[in-house]
């Protein structure tokens, strides 16, 4: 086992790792930007090392520097939590390079899943379900033409190199395909260097629905259900449930057995997300993978009882999963909390917390760095909290999120607390009927 990792990553999901580090005897080294200096992640560590100014670019995507404090704080493996360097393939490579395990996948493995053209390409040779669409990167125009016109309208043009939403276009008549191509090419072009575009049938009343698995050294992998992400503005997630009110017990267990084929497939090592969209009709089709832990992870662990960051840690120290899969026992709800303003479009509103009341009480679970005092930084994702209830169902569930939601006081700040508190009203949401186009519809009120 590992003497010291040090937590390639900041805010909440750096002070979940320190946390299961501590409960496993491991020491913990936090790294920090400027812009940091104050947040609990870096006071709850062991050791902690400052890498930079507040951008991301001089500091948490700083590789040579998140190596340096590695090798001089002695720590023997690096957790890169999420976003950042969690699914760098040279970050990885890296590490392996300077003899730091890392936490997550291989480079070969991210490079095999991050690729968008190239996992669907993957997984269609594993047996995997995948969206039909064009074989690889279109070459031209000509082709994106053609493919669509052989399959049909609706499509959706998406960048091979894409996330977030950036560089994704559907379409719906054959005029507008040329400028859905020359904007979502130049928009991929701009937010990751790489103009890439593969197209695929557009998927109707789509729910976003996500498999957790683990796999270890061996390449056997396990499968822990559902998570139902359907709940998305501008293909950002704003709230997801465990189980799904649309999943049938049939519908978990094809769904269940096609993320287990495609991680023993690909010999995954660590705990990842097959993601999936799946049809009004509850046909699935494999979208992508991703290779970390998800923001929505604590859903999963409130539903099965485990806990994921130790399953991810274990794994990279080489010791092997039970290999039997988990099924929820129990109904779990999580929402994200921003520092947003949602009577204003969800836009940004960092600043200094005054004032913090976190709710508690049975079934109630907070993940968050903040504290009263405590002044969010312009520089970073504007989540700044997790609220995550439990409860026998989804009925109680939401019930208990209501009345957490009431509890939780953040002032100083705009947050998303009265959009989440609307949602747990709104009749689509509560009778579960819901797509990812819910967000189209929903106004504030």
């Amino acid at each position: 086992m590992f003497k010291k990792i040090l937590i390639a990553n900041r805010g909440e999901i750096a002070l979940r790792i320190i946390r299961t580090c501590k409960e496993m005897g491991i020491k913990t080294v936090a790294v920090y930007s400027t812009a940091d200096a104050d947040s609990l992640h870096v006071r709850f560590a062991d050791e902690a090392v400052c890498i930079g100014p507040a951008p991301s670019p001089d500091s948490y995507l700083k590789m040579s520097n998140i190596i340096a404090a590695a090798e001089i704080t002695n720590a023997d493996a690096i957790h890169p939590g999420y976003g950042f360097l969690s699914e760098n393939a040279k970050f990885s490579q890296i590490c392996e390079e300077h003899e730091i395990k890392f936490i997550g996948a291989s480079a070969e493995m991210i490079n095999r899943m991050g690729d968008k053209a190239t996992a669907k390409a993957t997984m269609k040779e594993a047996g995997v379900p995948t969206v039909p669409g064009s074989e690889g990167i279109l070459g031209s125009i000509e082709e994106a033409t053609q493919i669509a016109a052989d399959m049909g309208y609706p499509v959706m043009l998406k960048a091979t190199a894409g996330g977030g939403g950036r560089g994704m276009r559907a379409v719906w008549k054959p005029e507008d395909l040329e400028p859905a191509w020359d904007s979502a090419r130049a928009e991929s072009k701009a937010a990751f260097g790489n103009d890439g575009m593969y197209m695929e049938k557009l998927i109707e009343e789509p729910r976003h629905i996500e498999i957790q698995v683990v796999g270890d050294q061996t390449g056997k992998a396990c499968h822990l259900s559902e998570r139902d992400c359907s709940v998305q503005r501008r293909h950002q997630k704003l709230t997801e449930e465990t189980p799904s009110p649309f999943m049938t017990d049939e519908l978990r267990e094809a769904m269940g057995k096609s993320a287990v084929l495609a991680a023993e497939y690909i010999k995954y090592e660590g705990a990842g997300t097959v993601e999936f969209l799946v049809d009004k009709h509850r046909n699935f089709y494999f979208m992508e993978m991703n290779t970390r832990i998800q923001v929505e992870h604590p859903i999963t662990e409130e539903v099965v009882n485990y806990d994921l960051i130790r399953e991810q840690i274990k794994v990279a120290a080489g010791e092997p999963i039970s290999g039997k899969n988990y099924y929820p026992e129990l109904h779990s709800i999580e929402c994200r909390i921003n520092a947003e303003d949602p009577y204003h479009g969800f836009r940004p509103s960092p600043g200094k917390i005054t004032n913090l009341h976190l709710p508690g009480g049975h079934g109630v679970r907070v993940d968050t760095h903040v504290y009263s005092g405590y002044a969010i930084p312009p520089n970073y994702d504007s989540m700044i909290a997790k609220l995550i209830t439990t409860a026998q169902s989804r009925e109680e569930a939401i019930n208990k999120m209501k009345r957490a939601l009431d509890e939780f006081i953040i002032e100083g700040i705009k947050t998303s607390i009265p959009f989440h508190r609307q949602l747990m009203e709104h009749p689509d949401y509560v009778s579960g009927d819901y797509t990812t186009k819910f967000m189209e519809d929903f106004e504030m009120e």
